[in-house]
């Protein structure tokens, strides 16, 4: 892409992996700012290492950790997350295209959210849990086939594309007082996450982030 034609919000593939501009700034050589939607990493880079996707109904991705399908057809709830992708913003609201907020109240008009913006149900599409069967993946530009063994009696690994938003070389902190662990991820199997140094843990656990912290995968920077 030109310089030009980047702007803040658009959804880029940087490194085959889906980002988001958060900032562009001319003066720079490394004049593109973004934030990985997987894990909210920032990254810099210039515009001809980015390429523009258009989000749209169906698509799924991984934001924050958590997989979420777009949808149009069902209507949000307190607490729900939306994704804008037709803004119409009135005078006194600050929303803009791309961007993702938290519903507080549903009319029949539109939404209420955490930010105090008031949105229409034209606006924006639902962020609906978990990737659905129908849904198309956008979380990579190219898929990468992972699905190998990591030894004959090793677990096998799951595509990138499964439910779980862990990869493979995710490096994990444990948050212990007394014990600093960390760890990358070497295999899935299922919910059970296998981490370097022979320690197996439940999926929901190594989300929990009262307990683990995800610092950076080396293979995605």
């Amino acid at each position: 892409m030109k310089l030009y034609q980047v702007r803040k919000g658009q959804f880029v593939y940087y490194n085959n992996e889906l980002h988001k501009v958060y900032g562009v700034k001319p003066m720079y050589k490394l004049s593109v700012h973004l934030i990985k939607l997987r894990d909210s990493t920032q990254h810099i880079t210039n515009a001809a290492s980015v390429e523009k996707y258009i989000p749209r109904e169906n698509d799924s991705f991984i934001y924050n950790h958590k997989v979420y399908t777009l949808r149009n057809n069902q209507k949000p709830v307190a607490g729900d997350l939306i994704f804008i992708n037709n803004p119409d913003p009135d005078t006194l609201d600050h929303y803009s295209l791309n961007e993702i907020e938290v519903v507080e109240t549903v009319d029949k008009k539109g939404v209420i959210t955490s930010d105090l913006d008031g949105i229409k149900h034209t606006e924006y599409l639902l962020m609906v849990p978990g990737r659905a069967p129908d849904s198309h993946p956008i979380d990579y530009k190219d898929m990468i086939n992972m699905e190998e063994n990591i030894d004959d009696a090793g677990p096998q690994i799951v595509h990138p594309y499964g439910e779980l938003s862990t990869q493979l070389g995710d490096i994990y902190k444990k948050k212990d007082n007394d014990v600093l662990i960390e760890a990358m991820v070497v295999a899935i199997k299922g919910q059970t996450i296998y981490l370097g140094g022979g320690l197996e843990v439940p999926h929901e656990e190594l989300m929990d982030t009262d307990t683990w912290e995800f610092q950076y995968n080396p293979f995605n920077n």
